[in-house]
């Protein structure tokens, strides 16, 4: 018994630590983005609270268009993966065709490559289509997704054939049946993946960086670096603003749906 107490305070204490540890930086952001410079690295109770970083972190970039940006691109990446996941996870969970197990195991080796990997490649792609410098340049290479259609599939899997045959009887078409008896069973599953895939791809740096050249298609990630301008200097006190206004709208929308975020991601079966 002493031993499980220890095991479980030990347990505890790790917990607080890691989340101590997570809880540092956000706390310092906060910190500095509410006080002027003088107080970046000074941390005192009397210290005035501002909002000037604030705005000079909006006056500094055009961040309602890198917004703007970032709100279409996530949910048009968002809305194309869950029609090309639903039809492809339906067609590997319930159809019989030559090679299904092949190209299924093909996709999942997507997972098992680095998408900085075929930077290169899909660089010369989207330069030979003609489409740099555009939010369909940033979302096209990730609309098929081998964990959404993987994830889909299980959960497609998992239905009964029951159902299926029922609505069948009924007169159903085959796309009828999808919408009407795999997809509504599937929802806390589109759930947890649309928080995955808005998660992502508001943070996504590297490739919108690499295909964007102006303000009208940037995203916010790429609109930060105006921010570590090396001739401009360094003021941390405006670069936690402007973080924080970025992760404003993810920040906000966990505080809201929290209950069914974690809701609809302990029903997925992901974590």
């Amino acid at each position: 018994m002493p031993g499980l107490l220890t095991a479980s305070w030990l347990e505890t204490a790790g917990a607080w630590l890691l989340a101590l540890l997570w809880l540092l930086p956000f706390a310092y952001a906060v910190w500095t983005a509410i006080h002027p410079a003088a107080y970046e690295v000074r941390f005192s109770l009397g210290a005035p609270l501002t909002l000037e970083n604030f705005r000079a972190a909006w006056e500094a970039a055009p961040f309602a268009r890198y917004m703007a940006n970032t709100a279409v691109l996530v949910t048009v990446i968002m809305a194309v993966q869950f029609v090309l996941c639903t039809l492809a996870a339906y067609a590997f969970a319930r159809f019989e065709f030559p090679g299904r197990n092949l190209l299924f195991y093909l996709v999942l080796l997507q997972l098992m490559i680095m998408p900085e990997m075929l930077m290169v490649e899909n660089y010369r792609t989207i330069s030979n289509m003609g489409l740099l410098d555009s939010l369909l340049a940033i979302g096209m290479p990730y609309f098929a997704s081998a964990f959404g259609i993987f994830l889909l599939r299980q959960t497609f899997l998992a239905t009964p054939r029951a159902l299926e045959d029922a609505a069948r009887i009924e007169g159903a078409s085959t796309l009828g049946i999808l919408w009407r008896v795999y997809v509504p069973l599937a929802r806390p599953v589109y759930v947890a993946y649309g928080l995955v895939s808005i998660s992502y791809h508001w943070n996504n740096l590297l490739w919108p960086l690499i295909v964007t050249n102006s303000v009208s298609t940037r995203p916010v990630t790429v609109g930060l670096q105006v921010f570590a301008s090396p001739d401009q200097g360094t003021s941390w006190a405006i670069i936690s603003a402007a973080t924080l206004l970025t992760s404003a709208p993810l920040l906000v929308a966990f505080l809201l749906f929290q209950k069914q975020f974690i809701q609809s991601f302990m029903r997925a079966g992901i974590k």
